[in-house]
């Protein structure tokens, strides 16, 4: 984090959370150039391809009996299977066998993965759309044909039906499948700081991570309120639409920039999570209250998460006295008495670098030093 009085990042203040498996420390870098607190949980592992053994079943399987088509979605799924099928011992019989059928490459880069290989593609969308490859297939007529599908992480929602209602039989060769993390610990503590609203949003980059989180969290009988959170406190920010399929199904709503790459992901929770943060004229001083941090007049104070439940308490109702015992539930942990409230608003006070922010008022309690004109704002709206 910044120091005190340095110009800070537009995410300064905020914790995210990354559930990918595959460039998260590109993702994880780009939020911390950005000022973010990064909190990383792999929600899935990748199955190295030499020990995948259903992709080596796919690969013979083709070999055996040959497909009329074959569709290439990825350059670095293309290029993966062809070199596991050469550990395999089988690469030049699965090249011999793609040389006769009819290849499609769904862009450029998956082209330049099949002619590195010695291939020529038939056809490739100008588009890089799966939709276009499959109305050409559709056009085409698949009745009776057989087509293969090298599919990239996870299947592509409607392709395959579409297809089989068609007529044609499908194979699916799944390069890079998704499997649950060996160890589950990381996703496990970052379900709890979502629970416990200590994380400001969570990004997916691939829809099985989204669907592993909510399992995870049905698993452990948690699943409505992860939703309820997600879909009202902790934002859930997602690379593109496939990925967002299993948070919207679950009924949460999500934010996706227009451009579906980690760089417009991020400064989309650039714009989101401060125009989220509240904001409030407080004893001449401009206040807005961040994940961990709180704004004051533009200096970033980070503050501990016992004094950011008391100042988040006061906040609800601006102004207004808020007392002991109130602030006493709104403490993390139970069990405590009044003394804690004490203890945890003198810390405030001090990260706050401006005592009179919050006022005591004597034998009720505290509140936050509203400025006059803003008062009566919030009294019209009380």
């Amino acid at each position: 984090m910044h120091d005190h009085g340095q110009p800070h990042g537009p995410l300064a203040g905020f914790t995210v959370g990354v559930t990918a498996a595959r460039r998260a420390d590109e993702l994880g870098a780009l939020l911390r150039r950005r000022g973010a607190a990064v909190l990383h949980a792999p929600a899935l592992r990748i199955v190295p391809l030499a020990d995948d053994t259903e992709l080596l079943a796919a690969t013979k399987e083709i070999i055996d009996r040959v497909p009329d088509v074959v569709v290439a979605t990825t350059a670095i799924g293309f290029r993966g299977w062809v070199e596991a099928a050469d550990g395999w011992g089988v690469g030049e019989a699965l090249l011999d066998r793609l040389r006769g059928v009819e290849l499609l490459a769904r862009g450029p880069k998956v082209k330049g993965a099949i002619r590195a290989a010695g291939l020529t593609e038939e056809w490739s969308p100008a588009s890089e759309s799966m939709a276009e490859v499959l109305d050409r297939l559709l056009e085409e007529g698949v009745a009776g044909r057989r087509i293969a599908l090298q599919l990239h992480g996870e299947p592509l929602p409607g392709f395959v039906e579409s297809l089989r209602a068609g007529g044609a039989e499908v194979v699916l060769v799944p390069v890079y499948r998704w499997m649950p993390p060996e160890d589950i610990g990381p996703l496990d503590r970052l379900l709890d700081q979502v629970l416990g609203r200590a994380l400001d949003a969570v990004t997916f980059t691939s829809a099985p991570a989204a669907a592993s989180l909510l399992s995870r969290a049905e698993s452990q009988g948690k699943l409505a309120e992860l939703v309820r959170v997600l879909d009202h406190q902790v934002l859930a920010a997602c690379v593109g639409p496939v990925t967002a399929l299993p948070l919207q199904a679950a009924g949460v709503n999500t934010v996706q920039p227009e451009r579906f790459r980690l760089g417009p992901l991020v400064q989309l929770l650039g714009a989101e999570l401060p125009a989220r943060a509240r904001a409030l004229p407080v004893a001449g001083r401009r206040v807005e209250i961040r994940g961990h941090a709180v704004l004051v007049d533009d200096e970033l104070r980070p503050v501990p998460p016992a004094g950011m439940a008391l100042l988040r308490a006061l906040s609800e109702r601006p102004g207004w006295v808020v007392s002991r015992a109130e602030l006493l539930r709104a403490l993390p942990g139970s069990g405590r008495d009044e003394h804690a409230v004490e203890t945890a608003m003198a810390r405030l006070r001090t990260a706050l670098g401006a005592p009179k922010l919050v006022q005591t008022v004597v034998k009720r309690g505290y509140r936050l030093a509203l400025d006059p004109a803003a008062d009566a704002k919030y009294d019209a709206s009380a």
